[in-house]
């Protein structure tokens, strides 16, 4: 009966939100559908094109297509350094989207294609009558169009969650969703690729291009078609103030991005465990080159494998809960040290009946661990991306992986490890011409069992100390789930006091984010209480299981009732800020740049690189003073540049109105535009004349990209004046926040105005 209850209740919860969100969420059921099935999609084009990415450990590449590792890691760099400008690029289109369909969404579409069919080339290209440099440059040039058009789309994708819900919660437990449907497609593909293989190359190899040639160009294709669900049914959510015009100059929000403790925490985890994922291929080649199993039992293998990474995703947002993402991270890796470690025995005992099977065991294991440790990483970057624009106001999401091009940089370092340990490992030609081969394909030594044994065993220790490396930087991260939750919420009020001061908020926003404030006033004078476990222990001894739950109870209360205590101290402190020592500093130093003009503020001399240096940094709140006096003068050094080269006469003011105006008449084209392809489609339907509709078509694209082309001016002249009078124009920003903050009162008879309105209509 309680079974039927669940269930029944389970589908009134999918009806009643399939496209309204419940209380407290920001994604309907729909949205939350369409992003995962979409995901399956999109997940079979990177299980796809990840194989085609150059990397020292690419069986395509290396075993398949016949480049050694060395010759990997030379293009493997070129590749690597093409990706600075492009990712640059890349950044600054994502960070400066304005588009009613949204700052992601729209790529998911514009990238997808030519990276499908780029994949596509790619794999039907005649290696076979090409020789080694020849070779070298095809995969180069593919694999420089892949670090644009497929990173593009997958960063997309993957960053969509990060402005669909600014929820972290619900984050988590859509990720745990999306990733238990996309992973249909790497499951799908592992099962079929063995047994196709066995079919077309009539034995256990996997290392025959015509595989590939059959079963790529149509995951491809319609891995881009399942896609378009993720494009169509979301709705990206952004909480900014709606009269914030988007204006990122890129070398600003380089070092923004650069003092956002949490980015180099977790970029140092991924960039110090590089060596983790040697062991990879260890299976792949037991099987391959060591004939450890049929090819029907390794589909079995490789799909229980991949199936380790489905139940992570049951569980993940129990233990997000319960947890929290930073003892998750840290005790997953701490797991994984000692999963990875119990691999090197079993390779020993390579040739024994039967032990690819306890290989099997071991990476199933581990990769269950990393799958809930990796699970939680979106969900990490989008709290990051909160953090920054809690921290600097804007929104620069797709700069943060410009700043990570510093780790491309430790990257080339770095991967020159890997080739190193296979060359001094036996994996060269001259070991294979001693082995009795021609030495056009080195990866022929792992045929030799005691050359298999001695290059894995060496992955494995290097995967090990890569693991080691990994876990150390997760010990430095504190950005809680609470935290989290009140940043956000602060968000929300610098919005609603902005919007107010333009005269633009709306009732919902009102409503909204006047009750977090007043929840705030409520809970912010009390003191958390400390939780433990002793009641419930305590009310279990008893046996009574309405004690015990009372006990449970009163427990999850406290819990939240602390968690509401430390948000809303967190929010008040938002917004008495100004009446702190910092705050007042930050003001008076607003206040005389302000005074000064927009033709003065560049003469003031007060604001120098000696007496921000000087500033004392003895408590948290003068370090943060400190920090941010030594921001404003690099940001008065790059405004007297830029005044010097384009306004050598004085700085002339940019109306900003003029971006209303466009964007107006872009979102009425777009919706003209849709609407006529509509009609278009329609009446090719019911066999209709369409020449006026055509014509009205082409109209509106002209129309469209002029008025594109006055955005981008527009926007380039706004940029220019935006980097010359930054400081004064932070300084004006600030000040009317103060101003605003002091209109709350104001504010809340809106609120009671809204409420009398609603109640008696």
């Amino acid at each position: 009966m309680k079974l039927l209850d669940t269930v029944s209740s389970v589908l009134k919860s999918l009806k009643d939100h399939w496209k309204t969100p419940a209380d407290g969420r920001y994604m309907s059921n729909k949205e939350i559908l369409s992003l995962s099935v979409g995901g399956i999609g999109v997940k079979f084009i990177v299980y796809c094109i990840n194989q085609m990415i150059l990397s020292v450990g690419n069986t395509l590449i290396g075993n398949t297509i016949g480049i050694d590792p060395t010759a990997i890691y030379v293009i493997y760099i070129i590749s690597l350094l093409s990706s600075f400008p492009l990712t640059g690029i890349r950044a600054r289109m994502i960070d400066n989207t304005r588009s009613m369909k949204g700052k992601y969404r729209p790529y998911i579409i514009s990238m997808g294609i030519p990276t499908v069919l780029l994949g596509t080339a790619f794999i039907l290209m005649p290696y076979e009558r090409m020789n080694l440099i020849m070779k070298c440059v095809v995969v180069l040039a593919f694999n420089i169009g892949f670090q644009f058009f497929y990173n593009f789309m997958n960063d997309s994708y993957d960053s969509l969650i990060n402005v669909l819900s600014p929820n972290s919660i619900e984050r988590s437990d859509v990720l745990s969703i999306r990733s238990v449907v996309e992973n249909i497609s790497p499951s799908i593909a592992n099962i079929f690729l063995p047994l196709v293989a066995r079919l077309i190359t009539g034995d256990n190899t996997l290392y025959d291009l015509r595989i590939y040639r059959v079963l790529f160009p149509p995951m491809l294709f319609v891995g881009f078609l399942i896609s378009i669900l993720a494009y169509v049914n979301t709705e990206e959510k952004i909480v900014q103030a709606k009269t914030h015009i988007i204006q990122v100059k890129f070398i600003d929000a380089l070092r923004a991005v650069a003092r956002n403790k949490y980015f180099w925490v977790i970029s140092l985890a991924g960039w110090l465990g590089f060596l983790e994922s040697a062991f990879s291929s260890i299976m792949g080649w037991m099987y391959n080159y060591q004939g450890a199993c049929s090819a029907a039992q390794y589909s079995l293998i490789t799909a229980i494998a991949g199936n380790a990474s489905f139940w992570p995703n049951l569980v993940a947002p129990f233990f997000i809960r319960k947890y929290g993402k930073k003892k998750i991270m840290v005790f997953t890796n701490l797991l994984n040290i000692i999963f990875i470690a119990l691999m090197l025995p079993i390779v020993r005992m390579t040739g024994s009946s039967g032990i690819i099977w306890l290989l099997l065991v071991c990476t199933f294991v581990n990769q269950f661990i990393s799958s809930l440790g990796h699970l939680l990483t979106p969900s990490i970057n989008a709290d990051i991306r909160d953090y920054q624009q809690y921290v600097t106001g804007e929104r620069i999401d797709g700069m943060f992986a410009a700043v990570g091009l510093i780790g491309n940089v430790i990257t080339m370092a770095t991967s020159s490890v890997l080739p190193a340990l296979y060359e001094r490992s036996g994996l060269n030609q001259a070991t294979a011409i001693a082995l009795g081969y021609d030495g056009s394909n080195v990866y022929n030594v792992l045929y030799n069992h005691d050359y298999f044994v001695r290059i894995s065993s060496v992955l494995i220790i290097a995967s090990v100390v890569g693991a080691v490396m990994n876990v150390v930087p997760m010990f430095f991260y504190d950005l809680t789930e609470t935290k989290q939750k009140a940043m956000v919420k602060v968000l929300k009020i610098r919005a609603l006091f902005e919007d107010y001061g333009n005269h633009s908020q709306t009732d919902e926003q009102l409503m909204e984010t006047v009750g977090i404030i007043r929840e705030a006033e409520a809970f912010a004078d009390k003191t958390p209480q400390p939780l433990t476990r002793d009641v419930i222990e305590k009310a279990k001894k008893t046996k009574s299981k309405a004690a015990i739950k009372a006990a449970k109870q009163a427990y999850k209360k406290q819990k939240e009732e602390n968690e509401k205590i430390e948000i809303a101290q967190f929010i008040v402190a938002e917004l008495h800020r100004f009446e702190t020592e910092e705050g007042k500093a930050d003001i008076a130093i607003a206040e005389e740049i302000a005074s000064a003009g927009l033709q003065g503020f560049l003469q003031i001399e007060s604001l120098t690189k000696t007496r921000a240096k000087a500033m004392p940094k003895t408590t948290q709140g003068e370090k943060e003073r400190r920090r941010s006096a030594l921001a404003q003068v690099q940001s008065l050094k790059s405004a007297r540049k830029t005044a010097e080269k384009y306004f050598p006469d004085g700085i002339a003011e940019f109306d900003s109105a003029v971006f209303g105006e466009l964007f107006a008449a872009e979102d009425r084209i777009e919706q003209e535009l849709h609407d006529a392809l509509k009609s278009m489609k329609t009446a090719k339907e019911n066999g209709t004349d369409l020449p006026l509709l055509k014509e009205t078509v082409r109209k509106l694209q002209k129309e469209k990209a002029k008025v594109k082309a006055d955005i981008k001016k527009a926007t380039d002249e706004n940029s220019v004046y935006y980097r010359a009078a930054k400081p004064y124009l932070d300084a004006k920003k600030l000040l009317l926040q103060k101003e605003n903050y002091q209109h709350y009162d104001a504010i809340e008879k809106l609120y009671e105005q809204t409420i009398a309105a609603s109640t008696n209509p």
